[in-house]
């Protein structure tokens, strides 16, 4: 459950880093400057994050156990919203810790809980 929620979290803000860049930087830029560098770049960036953080969502939900209804979906949707992700990684990351206190991180130098 640890491993699933490292991955989850950090490709959650991968996806919402590039998101917020992609609305907010590259396609002011391609509209209001005429130049859709940025936004050939950022686009299949964010795309592909955003399949990797579906996977790793998914996997996560139910590792944790939860319904697919709202639980999963609000999960996975979370990544389209420009700043969708960062609070979906934070309630996800508070439920899980919650729920399974065995997935806390240990501390360095610390032996791991079984």
């Amino acid at each position: 459950m640890n491993a699933a929620l490292k991955r989850f979290r950090i490709v959650a803000w991968i996806v919402g880093t590039c998101l917020i860049l992609l609305v907010f930087v590259a396609m002011p830029v391609k509209y209001l400057g005429h130049d859709d560098t940025f936004v050939t770049i950022i686009s299949p960036i964010h795309g592909l994050c955003y399949m990797v953080y579906l996977v790793l969502g998914f996997h996560l939900a139910q590792q944790a156990g939860w319904k697919f209804w709202p639980q999963t979906v609000g999960l996975l949707l979370g990544g389209t919203v420009p700043v969708g992700s960062f609070f979906v990684e934070r309630w996800a990351h508070r439920r899980i810790l919650a729920e399974h206190p065995q997935a806390a991180d240990t501390k360095i130098g610390e032996k791991e809980r079984v």
